[in-house]
């Protein structure tokens, strides 16, 4: 049973680079057309394969509706979160995911930073879709009259002085991201708050979701936090490779030492709690 079902499965891939005869199908699994047939007929019931009015095979819609089922319902928290505590545990910055819904952006996922100073997103909640770094990113991938027509409606309010003040430079920032794969909020929505996001892609290339990096100034600066964008990308690659069907792969755990790159807090020993700062536009 089990090599009937290999040689089944074998099929497909040779139908996915188009349609082939009894003939060639039989050929490439090395087994007799009889054989061959039986297999194709089963693919057939199953409505894995169709067969053409010239007797050629091709891929059948069912395979391709329970495609689309398997990427509809891909885990997207569930698969990033590892990475997302990873690169938490590398840098010590809290680190977000979020997705466009309805119009919104909304964060579906958060790591805190271990830093005594933190800050009040929550999960659920929008985002400042005008400055956040992780709605730069997801609004950049839009066809371009949806990206237009979406930018033309916002609002701009001018939450600090690196805000976006209106839609032409929003779709001047978009282009740009659209181009790069990452995106900033340096101060964008808080003046002490700085942002780095990356883009995630599923199997058609869209992006699925977004994750980001952010921390207070008092933290660390802002060139300080651009140069973990290699570590960014890097997680957001993995994190993509995985919706898109990769196997997953352990992400990389490397303790909660200071590395290059993140700040210590000076004087953190003396603050009597945990300090909090005003939801970050990331």
């Amino acid at each position: 049973m089990s090599q009937s079902v290999d040689r089944a499965l074998s099929i497909l891939p040779l139908l996915a680079e188009g349609p082939a005869g009894l003939e060639q199908v039989a050929t490439r699994l090395d087994v007799h057309k009889s054989t061959a047939l039986r297999l194709l007929r089963t693919l057939h019931e199953h409505g894995l394969v169709y067969r053409q009015q010239d007797q050629r095979y091709r891929l059948g819609a069912r395979l391709f509706a329970l495609a689309h089922q398997a990427i509809e319902e891909l885990d997207v928290r569930g698969i990033a979160h590892p990475h997302l505590a990873a690169l938490n545990e590398r840098t010590g910055h809290t680190v977000h995911l979020a997705v466009y819904e309805q119009g919104e952006v909304v964060y579906i996922d958060k790591v805190e930073s271990r830093y005594p100073v933190r800050m009040y997103s929550r999960i659920g909640r929008p985002v400042a879709i005008t400055v956040a770094a992780v709605a730069k990113l997801l609004l950049a991938d839009l066809p371009e009259p949806e990206r237009r027509a979406v930018a033309e409606g916002l609002e701009y309010p001018r939450y600090t002085s690196r805000s976006t003040p209106d839609a032409a430079a929003f779709l001047a920032e978009l282009a740009r991201v659209r181009e790069q794969g990452w995106a900033t909020d340096l101060g964008g929505h808080e003046e002490s708050i700085n942002c780095l996001g990356a883009v995630l892609r599923g199997p058609d290339g869209r992006a699925r979701a977004a994750m980001s990096v952010s921390a207070p100034n008092v933290v660390v600066s802002a060139e300080e936090l651009l140069r973990l964008r290699p570590q960014l990308l890097k997680a957001a690659e993995a994190i993509s490779a995985e919706l898109s069907g990769a196997a997953p792969s352990p992400p990389p755990h490397t303790g909660t030492a200071h590395l290059p790159g993140t700040a210590h807090l000076p004087g953190t020993a003396h603050l009597p709690g945990t300090a909090h700062l005003p939801v970050p536009s990331t």
